[in-house]
């Protein structure tokens, strides 16, 4: 068997040659990757459902737009929290996935967790690959994988944030955040 590397924290950002529409330019925060699959959320994918009606406790916690996110194409009727809390020890009711971003469990009392919160982001479904698929979509060029930072949970802009992910980075895949949005245009 293989080892695998994991990339849990790391973002996979969709290559322009990915065909699947429900990641068309999408980023992807990975939450879990081992041997056994993969789990992440899409960070770029707002609804127009407000938080507050579905999850109306967490509402006043959640940054702006004030909306769920669509986490991916699996399990859209479940939630996901996922928080940036700056420091080395987090509150109840969290759990550290990497650096200062984590998982919220929205069972806990939102009070628990107000004051330690710097930024929340609710999430319907996920994002999922089953042992090794993630790494056989990476090998064929369907995504990049990049370091992920605090600030990408808490994007103010979610559509640009493709393009920002690419800009920031230190090689050719800089060059990739001006690829158009339909290259049959140019």
């Amino acid at each position: 068997m293989t080892e695998v590397s994991s990339l849990t924290g790391r973002l996979l950002v969709a290559t322009p040659a990915l065909a699947d529409p429900n990641f068309d330019r999408a980023v992807v925060l990975l939450l879990d990757h081992d041997e056994q699959g993969s789990l992440g959320v899409v960070l770029n994918r707002p609804t127009p459902v407000g938080v507050g009606d579905v999850l109306l406790p967490w509402a006043p916690l959640a940054g702006d737009p004030g909306v769920v996110f669509q986490g991916g194409p699996v399990a859209l009727d479940s939630a996901l929290g996922i928080a940036v809390i700056p420091g080395e020890d987090g509150p109840l009711g969290w759990r550290r996935v990497h650096g200062a971003i984590g998982l919220v469990d929205l069972e806990t009392p939102p009070e628990l967790l107000a004051a330690a919160l710097g930024s929340l982001r609710i999430f319907a479904g996920y994002s999922g690959w089953g042992p090794g698929q993630l790494e056989a979509e990476v090998g064929e060029g369907a995504w990049y994988v990049v370091e992920s930072e605090p600030g990408d949970v808490s994007f103010p802009d979610p559509q640009r944030l493709w393009r920002a992910v690419l800009r920031r980075q230190r090689s050719d895949l800089a060059m990739v955040a001006t690829y158009p949005d339909d290259p049959s245009l140019n």
